[in-house]
């Protein structure tokens, strides 16, 4: 049961106008954005940094940037972000069902990972999810895959599917009607 209940329409003018720039046109507002709309200047603080990390401008790939969040949120245990992504975004980064698995319940020396670039960066998500660093050793085997405008990327990509995580799951934001559940990966 959600601790914040999230907003329902009809939304003051103020709040309707900062949810449309949050979601594609003539698509309604999920709840996570609807809960966080509560505070509306925190909302609208958030939401620049928001469309970088789901941008063009991040120097990281749609799939890298989906393995770093799907294997974030379910680090975190967050499956209501979770699911939206694999949702929203799953096949267009072109993640098999064998990739999904292994994000949601899996290691990065899992066989479906057979790109050297992408183990690397599950291993640094469960690294920073682990001991919230990176050994040298893990990041010097990063250094010759990334650089560095993409690895502060990742590393701040993480971080923000970290907060992300705890606000859905501490919020108790309810379940996206139709996403994807951890059970059925």
């Amino acid at each position: 049961m959600a601790r914040i209940l999230a907003l329902e329409p009809p939304f003051a003018p103020d709040v309707a106008a900062q949810l449309a720039t949050m979601m594609p046109p003539g698509v309604p507002p999920i709840g996570l954005f609807r809960t966080f709309a509560k505070n509306l200047p925190m909302t609208v603080a958030m939401s620049r940094w928001g469309r970088y990390e789901l941008g063009r401008d991040l120097s990281l790939t749609l799939r890298e940037r989906e393995i770093i969040i799907l294997r974030t949120c379910a680090r975190c245990g967050c499956e209501y972000e979770w699911g939206v992504h694999v949702m929203v975004f799953a096949a267009r980064a072109a993640l098999t069902a064998a990739e999904l698995t292994s994000l949601t319940h899996g290691r990065p020396d899992d066989p479906c990972w057979t790109a050297a670039r992408e183990a690397t960066l599950i291993r640094m998500v469960d690294a920073l999810h682990d001991t919230s660093d990176i050994d040298d050793t893990l990041w010097r085997s990063a250094q010759d895959s990334f650089d560095e405008r993409e690895l502060l990327d990742l590393l701040l990509l993480c971080g923000w599917y970290h907060a992300i995580s705890f606000t859905a799951r501490a919020a108790r934001v309810d379940l996206e009607p139709g996403a994807p559940r951890f059970a059925t990966t």
